[in-house]
């Protein structure tokens, strides 16, 4: 596995929010309807079974009719910790593992968001096609969202 490195996307925020609302935002789907789609696109959320061995599945409807789904299944989950989950963004991504990190901070939350691919070659072209400009604005999303529920 030392090729790990060459296969993983990561970003790192710092959230001026309590770890507990980071992970709840995270975590529930009434907030994730509210940030994971891009600006003015809808989600539905179809499955979230939080759990270990429990599915998620949203669903976000395209301009053209056509739906794009995310969907994958929890893998480990140590509360305010850490999220480890397999998942599809079809028809973009696929066979990809998510590794969500939260770290306790005072009233920040220190974030570290990690995308593993199964081959350097696929990571190298999810990074091409858009990764962190994607990401990087549903994490802002997420910050935005973070403001209202401290308030």
């Amino acid at each position: 596995m030392s090729d790990l490195a060459n296969r993983t996307l990561t970003i790192e925020k710092i959230f001026n929010a309590p770890v507990k609302l980071v992970w709840d935002a995270w975590t529930q789907s009434e907030h994730i309807l509210k940030w994971w789609a891009p600006k003015g696109m809808n989600i539905k959320v179809i499955e979230h079974n939080f759990k270990v061995g429990g599915k998620w599945k949203y669903s976000m409807p395209m301009p053209d009719g056509n739906e794009f789904i995310s969907e994958g299944t929890y893998k480990e989950i140590k509360e305010f910790k850490k999220i480890i989950t397999s998942a599809d963004f079809k028809p973009m991504t696929e066979n990809v593992e998510l590794q969500t990190y939260f770290e306790a901070d005072g009233n920040k939350t220190k974030f570290t968001f990690r995308v593993i691919h199964a081959t350097p070659e696929y990571c190298k072209q999810q990074e091409e096609m858009g990764f962190y400009n994607g990401w990087g604005s549903a994490l802002n999303r997420l910050e935005t969202i973070l403001e209202t529920l401290k308030n």
